[in-house]
């Protein structure tokens, strides 16, 4: 590593960020290792629009135009302007747990073969049992390392990244192109592909924990599904030989028997209802070409994507 590159940077995309927004850069900044970059990366709905402003000059602000957002262009933009080690990428609601997060979710790469790392996402304490099982389930206390051995085993999870808390080795992430541009969503995993698929893992960092989680309806879940079907479909080459309904039931099963089994049968008859519309939103996601543009932006999480 040369002398003039940094450890880590971060990327964050913000849109209207509320007040807890203040509350990440405060945590980033009193890391144990510091960030030597934090890449604000401004949504604007109009020119002249002011930008957020901070004293600290690690904090640099870029404005993206609202039709100009892309879940992988607008990151991969970011990428672009570090010249650090790793560069690790968050969203505008995900919070530190404490002072060791970037620590913590950088040391997996003193194994040179692991080419991302992805943090623990804990639940809010104010969110619905079903969400919290959701986050123990997807992220676990246990760390692990998925390589391309795993695929049979795990399926798409094996490919399972989340950039509300992800880190990428910057020489590798160049090297493989960066994030897809133009995505409706999932960058992330596509990226992971390209890494596992290239004979890197990808390593899961229990230690690394932001605070983050969603309470989305029913309505929300058949949107965001819709979205994610919409993305395997375009990359259909990523996603086409590799199970994901499988891997959904599987959990679904899990959830269901858990909550049966604790009593919460209301919750296990509106986690299943919930499952249903995820369901339909992936399936019809997947057949978006078929559907009229009117039936689409009804569907879709991001209707910007379509215009």
């Amino acid at each position: 590593m040369s002398n003039d590159m940094g450890i880590v940077d971060v990327v964050i995309p913000v849109y209207k960020p509320g007040d807890e927004f203040k509350n990440i850069i405060e945590r980033l900044l009193k890391q144990t290792v510091v960030p030597d970059n934090i890449f604000l990366l401004q949504t604007i709905e109009y020119a002249g629009e002011q930008l957020i402003k901070y004293e600290n000059d690690k904090i640099k602000v870029y404005p993206i135009k609202k039709n100009d957002f892309d879940h992988g262009a607008t990151r991969h933009f970011g990428a672009s302007l570090s010249n650090a080690e790793y560069i690790m990428f968050m969203t505008q609601d995900a919070v530190p747990d404490n002072n060791k997060l970037i620590e913590n979710i950088i040391k997996p790469f003193e194994d040179e073969k692991i080419g991302a790392v992805y943090g623990r996402q804990l639940a809010n304490k104010d969110v619905s049992l079903i969400e919290k099982l959701t986050r123990v389930y997807n992220y676990p206390k246990t760390g692990s390392i998925k390589t391309k051995a795993d695929i049979e085993r795990l399926g798409v999870k094996t490919y399972f990244c989340s950039n509300v808390c992800a880190v990428y080795r910057k020489e590798l992430y160049d090297k493989l192109g960066g994030f897809v541009r133009k995505t409706i969503f999932n960058e992330d995993m596509i990226m992971a592909s390209k890494i596992i698929n290239s004979g890197f893992s990808v390593a899961y960092c229990a230690k690394a924990r932001v605070i983050h989680s969603h309470s989305y309806t029913c309505m929300q879940q058949f949107r965001r599904n819709f979205d994610l079907g919409v993305s395997q479909k375009q990359y259909s080459k990523v996603f086409d030989n590799i199970s994901s309904v499988k891997e959904g039931s599987g959990y679904a099963k899990k959830m269901i028997i858990m909550l049966l089994e604790k009593g919460h049968v209301k919750d296990a008859f509106y986690f299943a209802l919930q499952c249903a519309f995820k369901l339909a939103g992936y399936k019809l996601g997947k057949n978006y070409n078929r559907l009229p543009k009117k039936i689409i932006l009804k569907c879709t999480m991001n209707k910007g994507y379509w215009k």
